[in-house]
């Protein structure tokens, strides 16, 4: 899963749009955690890794004091969670994840970027069932047995652990993420964390081709540009 789940991050880079985009995801994201879980950091984790992982992603610090703000104020938007699933140019799976404040809109959005690129979307579990949600960890060293022992002996619940050109890529329960975190710090010190996130990885890949390679760019973009998306999962490899 490794270098494939490299080539994923690369395609999904690719089609993240302005900045401007980027900010508004992750204050969107920060304001919903920091209103549903309190807006203090030490004791709401799951706003704690998005804090952390907006700062590594290049993102203002006064865009997280503006959403922190928001959330501790009166009132504001109410934005819910929603994922939308179907089946992609060339039959590829896919999962639109959004965080809205109007349903019928967002829903309406996210069928329109379907209907137009010879995709098809589906009901809830249509395809989910097919990806794991993992947390993911990914960071140069070399030796995956002492890795996976240490987080064994941390009880840490592995699924799965490679070891691809020097890049150790482990994987494990989304809800083990701080778990794995933390004794992945507390063992190994000196390593950087390329990627630390929790994702939905497919089960399976389906290799895109021919026109539909233009058609799988062209809906990717057309996602990306909703105001209501957050992320894009897919088992779609260009050929």
């Amino acid at each position: 899963m490794g270098r494939k789940f490299e080539v994923r991050k690369l395609s999904m880079a690719k089609t993240q749009g302005a900045k401007v985009k980027v900010y508004s995801k992750y204050g969107k994201e920060i304001y919903v955690s920091a209103k549903n879980g309190g807006a203090d950091p030490d004791s709401n984790l799951s706003l704690r890794r998005l804090i952390e992982k907006a700062k590594k992603d290049q993102v203002p610090t006064h865009v997280i004091d503006r959403a922190l703000e928001k959330a501790n104020g009166v009132g504001g938007e109410d934005y819910v969670p929603a994922m939308y699933e179907g089946f992609g140019p060339g039959g590829c799976m896919v999962m639109v994840d959004c965080l809205t404040d109007n349903n019928k809109r967002t829903y309406a959005d996210v069928r329109q970027c379907f209907v137009k690129n010879d995709a098809k979307i589906g009901g809830p579990g249509a395809v989910s069932h097919m990806f794991d949600h993992y947390a993911i960890f990914q960071f140069a060293y070399d030796d995956e047995d002492a890795v996976l022992e240490a987080l064994m002996m941390a009880d840490v619940d592995v699924a799965d652990i490679e070891n691809e050109d020097g890049k150790i890529t482990v994987y494990a329960p989304h809800t083990e993420f701080f778990k794995t975190k933390n004794a992945l710090a507390d063992n190994f010190a000196d390593i950087s964390l390329d990627v630390e996130e929790i994702a939905y990885i497919p089960q399976t890949e389906t290799e895109i081709s021919g026109d539909d390679v233009e058609t799988f760019e062209k809906f990717m973009d057309m996602l990306n540009d909703c105001d209501d998306v957050q992320n894009v999962y897919h088992n779609a490899v260009l050929a």
